[in-house]
C-alpha cells in the first residue's frame, strides 16, 4: 500500500507568514485525506503537488478554530471546480459533533451551495475529554426545521471494547479515532495497515529441500 504524508500547516493557534494553521494530507491510491483544516488550508494545497479535486475524505480532530475554519472555504472552492457530480461518492467529513450544525450555518448564511455531495459523520465525545466544567453538548444543535436540509451522515459512538471508534475498513486498512484530552473533545486518527501474507510456491520449495 502505498501513502505519503504532506504537511499544509503546523502553525499553532494561528497561521504565519512562513507557517499554515494546522492540516496534513495523505495521498492514497490518486485519493487525498485531509486531517484538519486550519485557515489558508486551500493555498497551501495550490502551493504543493497534490490536487484539492482528490480530496475524498476530511478529518477534523477538534473544534479550535485554527484546526477548521478553512473547512467552509475550501469546499466551496472544490464545488466550484468539480461542479455538479451527483453520481459520485460523497466527500465524507468526521468530525466531533457539532461539526454539522458548523456547516450548514457557515454555508446557508454566505448563501453557499455545494454542488458535489458531501457527508458529515459526527463523532460523539465523552466528558472526560476535557478538563470539568468545559464539556459541551452539542448534539441537540440539529434538529428542528433545518434538519432535513442538513448533512447526511452517521453519529459514531464510542466502542467500550476497543475504546475507540471504527470510522472505516476495507481490503487493505483500518482507521479509527481514538479519544484525546485537550481544552475542548479532541481525537486522534490512527490508520493501520492490514497483515499481507505472503505467497509461497510449495512445490518449489520442496524441489529446493
Amino acid at each position: 500500500m502505498s501513502l505519503e504524508v504532506t504537511f499544509l500547516g503546523t502553525g499553532s493557534a494561528y497561521p504565519g507568514t512562513a507557517r499554515g494553521a494546522a492540516a496534513l494530507a495523505l495521498r492514497r491510491h490518486g485519493d487525498c485525506w485531509l486531517f484538519d483544516c486550519g485557515e489558508g488550508t486551500q493555498t497551501q494545497l495550490m502551493r504543493s503537488h497534490l490536487r484539492a479535486a482528490r480530496i475524498t475524505k476530511i478529518f477534523i480532530t477538534h473544534l479550535h478554530g485554527d484546526h477548521f475554519f478553512g473547512l467552509p472555504g475550501l469546499l466551496c472552492t472544490l464545488s466550484l471546480q468539480r461542479g455538479p457530480e451527483p453520481s459520485k461518492a460523497p466527500v465524507d467529513i468526521y468530525g466531533p459533533v457539532g461539526l454539522r450544525s458548523f456547516l450548514w450555518r457557515s454555508l446557508e448564511l454566505s448563501h453557499s451551495q455545494l454542488l458535489f455531495p458531501c457527508a458529515v459523520h459526527e463523532l460523539l465525545p465523552t466528558p472526560d475529554q476535557c478538563p470539568a466544567g468545559e464539556f459541551r453538548d452539542f448534539s441537540g444543535w440539529d434538529t428542528g426545521e433545518a434538519a432535513p436540509q442538513s448533512f447526511p451522515g452517521r453519529i459514531l459512538h464510542l466502542d467500550p471494547g476497543e475504546d475507540s471508534y471504527l470510522l472505516l475498513e476495507d481490503e487493505q486498512l483500518v482507521l479509527r479515532a481514538f479519544r484525546l484530552f485537550h481544552r475542548v473533545p479532541s481525537f486522534g486518527f490512527v490508520l493501520e495497515e492490514k497483515p499481507r501474507p505472503g505467497k509461497l510456491d510449495v512445490q518449489r520449495l520442496k524441489e529446493l529441500g
